[in-house]
């Protein structure tokens, strides 16, 4: 296994930005949600991959070409098109439109954890640009926790940004990590809700992978705000959790309770991977255990990965080969995936 590329992007408001080896460009879309992608380049016949090379994709006669790839070289038309730059998007498919149907690959969300700096999440987001797939990187603030009914806010403007033209034909791969899973849930409550409205998400998640989740008990929770806020009075943040979850019951934890109760039905049945330890604080292995045991028997592919050791939201970091090694075989199994899993 290879070294995990790293890159730096700039983060400026309504500007898309070149890193300095040009590898993708970022575009900040509010204020906490960022789309990376890599610009495709002029077509020419140099870069065009014959649509023979896809299954997926049906050429007229008179259209011998498929579109330009992005990642790879003209040497290695392995893999799918990647129609990433919403303007070229645009044009190359009115102009195509009538020639050739093409799936594009998938959009990759990424939930952070809590406090997650540009760095790691670095490492997340060019794992999943080496393969292919452009990343939608999602942050949660701490309020969207402790008031819901801004992360149920919160979780509609994600909602409406994945129902959006620009990513409305993308297929999605969701990867949550910590409280991450907390917003994604806030999203299913919206789909579990009004099905009618946003139901078709639910048809484009092609899986999902959980990294970390915060489950179990309110003091789970608690601990866990403790230990992200201020390690240092982690006992007094926890203390002080707990009685703002009794003082405000009917606001927090009735809200928590119901966002787990979707979870454990999600809309969203297709494969999971779940990253857990024995040893994390805010997740009960226990607890996990009982959620992957319901969704298996709810017929729902589950595929899992636990540590007697490691860390909270950085299991990458302590077992890179055991972490990469469990996410090749889980992205291999997804049924007519667009992308190849190689690490």
């Amino acid at each position: 296994m290879g070294n995990l590329a790293l890159c730096t992007g700039l983060f400026k408001a309504d500007m898309d930005q070149h890193d300095r080896e040009e590898r993708f460009i970022a575009k900040r879309i509010t204020k906490g949600i960022t789309y990376y992608y890599t610009p495709v380049p002029a077509a020419s016949p140099s870069t065009l991959c014959p649509a023979k090379d896809f299954p997926n994709c049906t050429a007229s006669p008179s259209s011998p070409t498929a579109l330009p790839h992005t990642h790879s070289s003209p040497a290695d038309p392995s893999c799918p098109p990647l129609l990433s730059d919403p303007l070229t998007h645009t044009l190359l498919s009115s102009q195509n439109e009538s020639d050739c149907t093409c799936a594009p690959p998938p959009l990759l969300v990424l939930f952070t954890w809590l406090g997650a700096q540009p760095g790691p999440v670095a490492k997340y987001r060019d794992l999943y640009l080496d393969h292919h797939m452009d990343v939608l990187v999602v942050q949660s603030s701490v309020m969207h926790f402790l008031w819901p009914r801004w992360g149920l806010e919160y979780g509609l403007e994600v909602l409406k940004v994945l129902e959006g033209p620009q990513f409305s034909r993308r297929s999605v791969l969701v990867h949550a990590s910590s409280i991450g899973g907390y917003t994604f849930s806030q999203i299913l409550t919206h789909i579990a809700q009004h099905p009618k409205k946003h139901g078709a998400l639910a048809q484009r998640v092609i899986g999902h992978i959980y990294d970390s989740l915060v489950v179990g008990t309110l003091e789970h929770m608690a601990v866990g705000l403790g230990k992200t806020l201020v390690p240092c009075l982690e006992g007094l943040v926890k203390n002080t959790a707990l009685l703002y979850f009794w003082l405000f019951k009917s606001h927090t934890a009735d809200f928590y309770k119901n966002s787990i109760q979707i979870f454990h039905n999600s809309p969203i049945t297709t494969p999971a991977l779940f990253y857990f330890s024995e040893n994390d604080a805010l997740c009960d292995p226990v607890m996990m255990e009982k959620i992957i045991d319901l969704w298996r028997r709810r017929g729902v592919a589950v595929q899992s990965r636990k540590w007697k050791e490691s860390i909270h939201a950085a299991h990458m970091r302590c077992h890179p080969d055991d972490y990469l090694s469990a996410l090749e075989k889980y992205l291999n199994s997804l049924p007519k995936a667009s992308f190849r899993a190689k690490m």
